[in-house]
């Protein structure tokens, strides 16, 4: 049985890949669902899914809250995971998964930079992580939307920056800073350099989504459809095997900036993400409408983006303490 079992179980996970790819997701999402199955098959002693069920999911998402101890954002990801096995590949209905034991998902206020303490980050960083960390700030982007951006999609004349296939799979227009518009242009130029320079030796192909690379063949190797921010070598593309320049690495640019806050003598545990924080927060201080900043954040609901009124709520909710006026 077990025999049986482990020469069937490659050809379950290589059908999970071949439907995420039909749906589209991102590498990142297909590696995640993939490695939640896998841990879900091995927890319950190499059964093969077809022989389980809403029990055994039932036991496995609430075994990974209260011994795996894991996020109440990592958990949905796992049920997640596991719906889509059952939904999408083996094509067996499920009844609501319910009763499971919930990880708790802590009430967190975001970390906030001060305008003194971007700017002492910013001027610890130089090149292309400068200039990354800028848009992340001034255009209030996510990392993976700044990293995704595409030559074609950046508005030098309107001043805007499209953002394609953003969280939730929407797409949103947002700000191209004045400040950072030459700054970016200089970067292009080189970009477009070394483009060319594949393209002579007989690369300059990029990823293109969906079924656009069979669509128009000959966009993969347009300048308009390259990264802004262009890895500094090619690499292997893990689905369709061909030699690539895909972006550059997200955890390059997180390090860049962890050492930048280490440098500019932060003391906020602050990241990439926390220049996205305090780009809504800071516009908000200067009293642009709410709704206005949610849509320039993407945010699908106004009540996430309301919680960065915090800041602006000094000293306990504006109140003034007695102290002060003694």
């Amino acid at each position: 049985m077990l025999a049986l079992q482990s020469t069937n179980k490659p050809r379950l996970l290589a059908e999970v890949r071949n439907v995420a790819r039909m749906r589209h997701f991102s590498i990142r999402t297909e590696q995640a669902y993939v490695n939640w199955i896998r841990r879900f098959i091995l927890f319950h002693q190499k059964r093969h899914p077809r022989d389980m069920g809403e029990a055994e999911i039932r036991t496995f998402i609430s075994h990974l809250a209260v011994e795996g101890e894991i996020s109440a954002s990592t958990q949905t990801v796992a049920l997640s995971a596991l719906l889509f096995l059952y939904r999408d590949v083996l094509k067996k209905d499920l009844p609501y998964v319910s009763n499971i034991e919930r990880a708790r998902k802590p009430k967190r206020l975001p970390v906030v930079f001060t305008r003194d303490e971007t700017k002492r980050i910013l001027e610890t960083l130089e090149g292309t992580h400068w200039l990354i960390a800028a848009l992340l700030y001034g255009s209030g982007l996510r990392l993976m939307e700044c990293l995704r951006i595409r030559v074609k999609d950046v508005d030098f004349t309107y001043k805007q920056l499209t953002i394609r296939d953003g969280k939730g799979e929407k797409d949103r227009i947002t700000m191209l800073p004045a400040k950072l518009k030459q700054p970016l242009l200089r970067h292009l130029q080189k970009v477009e350099v070394q483009h060319e320079e594949d393209l002579r030796a007989g690369y300059g192909e990029v990823f293109l989504p969906y079924a656009l690379a069979r669509k128009y063949p000959n966009a993969p190797r347009q300048w308009g459809w390259q990264y802004v921010f262009p890895s500094g070598v090619r690499s292997i593309d893990p689905r369709s095997g061909k030699q690539r320049r895909h972006h550059i690495a997200d955890s390059t640019v997180q390090t860049a900036v962890k050492k930048a806050i280490r440098q500019a003598r932060v003391s906020k545990n602050g990241s990439c993400h926390t220049l996205r924080h305090s780009f809504a927060t800071h516009l908000l201080e200067k009293g642009y409408d709410i709704r206005t900043v949610q849509e320039l954040l993407g945010h699908k609901d106004v009540r996430t983006t309301m919680i960065y009124t915090h800041v602006l709520n000094r000293g306990g909710k504006g109140v003034l303490s007695p102290i002060d006026e003694v």
